[in-house]
């Protein structure tokens, strides 16, 4: 990897890496960029077009967009330009790019989450499918094995059942596209018992028994789980937890979307991980990066994306983004 990729605080993040690897075994993905007009959302279309990753559509305000190019001295000759007024503009533009079959990815520049987001959900001009959208963090934590997916810490904020069962199987789905034969999933609660007064370890259960009976496919799924459990042999052999996915889960099912926020950022803040974002369950892959990721996370978001549409191309019927 070049120099410019590696994290600002020297750790060798060595699951993106592998990430930004496998993707170059596909071509770059045709990506309409929402309103890069700051200079690290068009920075990291470039980077990534550099790195072979992503065929970027830059779409927004032409003499914005030129402007932060030549203050940051960022060759963008080689990229189409669409122009848009503003950055919901922008957004709608995006989303009609990948209507219209010119983009297999969308990638989030410096415009609200939530201006994107409702681009692409309407209902009329938008990117739905008969699945939820939900969101996944793919998390690099230093001295752990292998990469976490954890769903959703984005989204959704209290979902249902119901939509649990569409958010547990992007998952699966991510995970397959990925190159996990059989993704190990944890329904995450408080505890490792099912307790009535505690309504995620009801579902949890639920969702396990949904997996037996073939409405969510593709994968082990064990729940409730308490976290260190979940990703812990040792604590899994203490509490006497006989399964599969007990211990070493690499996807983790979140109650809610406060519980998520508060994993998510826990591992980043206290164990030094950084976490590439996508959302799914859209026509296409969505790629939401934040200004203060570091390059490598924002080229393993862009990554991942090259990873789902590419498993989108070879299984037409998924309805993962």
């Amino acid at each position: 990897m070049p120099d410019s990729t590696e994290p600002p605080n020297g750790r060798r993040h060595d699951k993106f890496e592998r990430l930004v690897e496998v993707a170059h075994r596909h071509p770059p993905v045709a990506t309409a960029v929402a309103h890069p007009c700051d200079q690290v959302s068009l920075e990291s279309a470039i980077e990534a077009a550099r790195m072979k990753l992503i065929a970027p559509i830059l779409v927004g305000p032409q003499p914005r967009i030129r402007d932060v190019a030549a203050k940051g001295s960022l060759d963008i000759s080689a990229f189409e330009l669409v122009d848009a007024a503003h950055s919901h503009d922008a957004a709608a533009k995006a989303v009609e790019l990948v209507r219209a079959g010119r983009a297999e990815a969308l990638m989030k520049g410096s415009l609200h989450t939530d201006e994107l987001m409702g681009a692409v959900v309407k209902r009329e001009t938008g990117l739905r499918t008969e699945r939820r959208i939900s969101h996944c963090f793919i998390m690099d934590v230093p001295g752990h094995a292998d990469a976490l997916i954890i769903t959703d810490a984005a989204v959704n904020v209290a979902p249902t059942l119901e939509e649990k069962v569409d958010i547990v199987q992007n998952a699966i789905d991510l995970a397959h596209a990925m190159g996990v034969a059989q993704p190990l999933v944890a329904i995450l609660s408080a505890m490792e018992t099912v307790n009535p007064k505690v309504l995620s370890t009801v579902e949890a259960a639920a969702l396990c028994k949904m997996a037996e009976r073939g409405q969510i496919t593709g994968a082990v799924l064990d729940g409730p789980l308490a976290l260190d459990n979940a990703i812990d042999p040792e604590a899994a052999a203490i509490k006497k937890i006989a399964s599969p996915v007990a211990g070493r889960a690499n996807v983790l099912v979140v109650p809610d979307l406060e519980a998520g926020n508060m994993l998510a950022k826990s591992l980043s803040f206290l164990a030094g991980a950084d976490a590439a974002g996508i959302v799914l369950g859209a026509r296409v892959p969505v790629i939401l990066t934040s200004r203060a990721d570091a390059l490598l996370t924002r080229l393993a978001s862009c990554a991942v994306a090259v990873l789902v549409a590419a498993y989108k191309r070879a299984n037409p019927g998924k309805a993962v983004g």
